[in-house]
């Protein structure tokens, strides 16, 4: 693998992007499946595309300041809509196993965002290019999440159709947040990214990698040491995690769709925070301020990061990901 040089002057790094030894800082950036297939589109690859432009375009800042960047993406709007595209043709071509699902809406994803990337730094000077890795991820199947499906994927369905549809495929639905029903798939925690070899080649090369897309495509290994795909979704942002801390990234950015973590988020004391160590995320956890649904699969991936030695957490919008890098905006959480 090869690359360009970069246009003399993109390489100054602020202080920020360098470690006490000088070398540059890695970041993961995770994007959430929603930031590039938000409910409000049709779905339109024209969509996506330009939603995804946008993305792109907050990055290049980051990019110049000279942090080594990782992408990750969410994927659970779109395995969702392949899963029940294939469930209406199935009488006319035969399904896909959800692994494979999984691979499809990661491949799609990276492909659209590799080439939006690679247009919008070349747009801005920055001679730069970016690589979408299929990346598998190992989960045991004695995983409790196999019993208990609790990943929402796909559309969101009126009542009346979510109960046909579990009568006519036996799907589970959950409601979500009073904006409808959407099925859930299982989701077991994520054991082992196969593929890291290949993203630390990226990075020597100076290439940006998107990997882990959608949490990774979920794979099992039997006895003889064989990989198979088994049919789940893992949760993005604990893949995100773990990649951060297997690539020794001193940075985990967790995008969503607030500025800030709050507590008594949605009430009269709603409170916006700045800053969190790890006990005090664990404790308002335990209070309940952080639901499943909401904000807590972030802060349970903030704190797998930081336990297994990662320096700080940033969570915020894809706006302000810059200015919380230097401090200015966000959340952050360290140890």
């Amino acid at each position: 693998m090869s690359t360009t040089p970069r246009p003399a002057g993109h390489d100054a790094a602020l202080p920020a992007a360098a470690d006490p030894a000088g070398r540059r800082q890695r970041i993961v950036v995770a994007f959430g499946g929603n930031a590039s297939y938000p409910p409000t589109i049709k779905g339109l690859a024209s969509e996506q595309l330009a939603l995804m432009a946008e993305a792109c375009t907050h990055l290049v800042r980051i990019i110049r300041s000279g942090y080594q960047l990782v992408l990750t993406h969410g994927n659970g709007p779109v395995v969702g809509n392949i899963l029940f595209r294939m469930a209406r043709t199935a009488n006319e071509l035969p399904p896909m196993p959800m692994d494979i699902c999984v691979a499809h809406s990661q491949g799609g994803m990276g492909y659209m965002l590799q080439q939006t990337l690679c247009n919008v730094l070349h747009r801005e000077g920055v001679a730069m290019s970016s690589s979408s890795i299929i990346t598998q991820v190992e989960v045991s199947l004695d995983d409790p999440g196999f019993a208990n499906p609790t990943k929402p994927v796909g559309r969101f369905f009126s009542a009346e159709d979510a109960q046909r549809l579990t009568r006519e495929l036996d799907w589970q639905f959950v409601e979500d947040a009073g904006r409808g029903y959407r099925r859930v798939v299982p989701s077991p925690q994520p054991l082992r990214i196969l593929d890291l070899p290949a993203i630390e080649a990226l990075l020597a090369a100076d290439v940006i990698p998107i990997a882990t897309g959608g949490g990774g495509i979920p794979v099992v290994r039997d006895r003889d040491g064989n990989y198979q795909g088994v049919s789940a979704v893992i949760d993005k942002d604990l893949t995100s995690a773990m990649l951060a801390a297997n690539i020794g990234a001193q940075s985990l950015v967790m995008l969503t769709g607030v500025d800030r973590v709050a507590i008594d988020f949605g009430t009269p004391t709603q409170r916006p925070l700045d800053c969190l160590t790890v006990d005090e995320a664990r404790r308002y956890q335990a209070e309940g301020q952080f639901p499943p649904g909401s904000m807590g699969p972030k802060i349970s991936a903030a704190l797998r990061y930081l336990e297994a030695g990662g320096e700080r957490v940033i969570i915020t919008s894809l706006a302000c990901a810059y200015d919380a890098l230097q401090g200015t905006a966000g959340t952050r959480i360290v140890r």
